[in-house]
Formats: C-alpha cells, sequence, structure tokens
C-alpha cells in the first residue's frame, strides 16, 4: 500500500508539474482571458447597480406621495376638528397612522437601497480601476514578450549563420589563394619565356647602362662636342 500510495503521489506531482508547464506557456492568454472576464463581471455589476438605482428611484418617489398624502389628511383632521367632527378626525388620523407605519417601511427599504447603491458604486469603481491596471500590465508583458521572441530569434538567426560566416570566410580565403597561385604561375610562365628569347639579358643591360642605350649616350655625347667646337 505504501508504494502504491507513492506511485499515486507520483502521478499527481507529474499532473501537477504538467498543468504548471501548461500555465505557463499560456500565462499572456490567460491573464488576457482572465481581465476578459473581469469586464463582463464588471458589465454585469452596473446592470445590477441600475436595477437598484432604479428601485431606490422608485421608493423615493413613493416616500414622496406618502409624505404628500400624510400632509394631505392631516389638513382633513384640521377642516374636521374645525366643524367639531370629532369621529371623523379620529379616523383620518387613523389613516395618517396607517401612511406614517408604510412610509417608515419604505424609507427602511430606501436606506438599504441607498446602503446598496454607495457598496456598488465603490465596488465597481475599485473594479475599474484594477482592470485598467490590469490592461495596461497585459501591454507591457505582451510587448516584452514580442522583444524577447524577438531578440532570441535574432541571437538564433546569428548563431546559425556565424559557421555560415566562417565558411563563407574561408571560401574567400581560398578563392584568393587560387588567385595568388594563378599570378604566380603567370609571372614564372613570363620569366622562363624572356630567360628563352633573351628579353631578360636586355633589361638587365638596359639597367646597367649596357648596349644600346649606352652606345645612344655616346652618340649624343659627341654631337654636343660638335656643337660646342
Amino acid at each position: 500500500m505504501s508504494i502504491l500510495k507513492k506511485l499515486f503521489t507520483a502521478v499527481r506531482g507529474g499532473a501537477r508539474e504538467v498543468g504548471e508547464s501548461i500555465v505557463d506557456a499560456n500565462g499572456i492568454r490567460i491573464f488576457e482571458q482572465e481581465i476578459a472576464d473581469a469586464q463582463n463581471a464588471l458589465v454585469k455589476a452596473k446592470k445590477s447597480l441600475t436595477e437598484v438605482m432604479a428601485k431606490e428611484m422608485q421608493t423615493k418617489r413613493k416616500l414622496a406621495a406618502l409624505d404628500e398624502s400624510i400632509i394631505e389628511h392631516e389638513n382633513y383632521a384640521g377642516q374636521a376638528l374645525e366643524k367639531g367632527n370629532e369621529a371623523l378626525a379620529v379616523e383620518i388620523a387613523e389613516k395618517i397612522g396607517e401612511f406614517e407605519v408604510e412610509r417608515a417601511e419604505h424609507q427602511q427599504v430606501l436606506d438599504g437601497f441607498s446602503k446598496h447603491v454607495i457598496l456598488l458604486k465603490q465596488q465597481i469603481k475599485e473594479a475599474e480601476k484594477t482592470i485598467k491596471e490590469n490592461q495596461r500590465q497585459l501591454t507591457m508583458v505582451k510587448t516584452t514578450d514580442s522583444v524577447q521572441k524577438a531578440t532570441m530569434a535574432v541571437n538564433s538567426t546569428l548563431n546559425t549563420n556565424a559557421s555560415s560566416m566562417v565558411n563563407a570566410r574561408q571560401s574567400l580565403e581560398r578563392i584568393k589563394q587560387r588567385q595568388q597561385d594563378r599570378q604566380d604561375q603567370l609571372a614564372a610562365a613570363k620569366e622562363l619565356e624572356a630567360a628563352a628569347t633573351g628579353a631578360d639579358l636586355k633589361a638587365k643591360m638596359a639597367e646597367a647602362g649596357i648596349g644600346s642605350t649606352q652606345k645612344s649616350n655616346d652618340i649624343l655625347e659627341r654631337i654636343r662636342a660638335k656643337q660646342s667646337n
């Protein structure tokens, strides 16, 4: 039994971890839905408030009507007394007493409505404030989540392209090396061709002032000497 209990506990622990991972993965969506639920509840609360306020107004009108009836019947009772009709005055006074009892009942109802209206208004005000704050927080967490996802995507792309960039640089170096090899081969071929045709020797003699260049210089010196004579 102890092993079965531990297994059951392990299963419950695994289920809790899975549940938590699901909640974490959908945290923003859940938070957004909670705000929507709160907004729906707020709409219902405002509807209830309007209903209570309507009953409050109805009760106030009833009280006002009773006050008018009481004043009216007090005048009637006064007129009856003026005319010496004591019995009628007593009957009217009894009616006034009924009005006053009814008025007291309605006043008690009105006091309850008024207190409830004040309470509901305060609760609605606090709920609206909380919802607005949650909406601001939702905007911030959405923005943060988008930025973090974008950053992760950029980092992933850079890491992926890092090896590609290395490969590209290696390919570029190989291309440059091949071009240099061809250039060296062309230079070597040109050198061999010059050696075969004697061009390299002529170039060396010209550089040393030997050969046709020296002969031209001698001719020029001779011409200058003749001119000076």
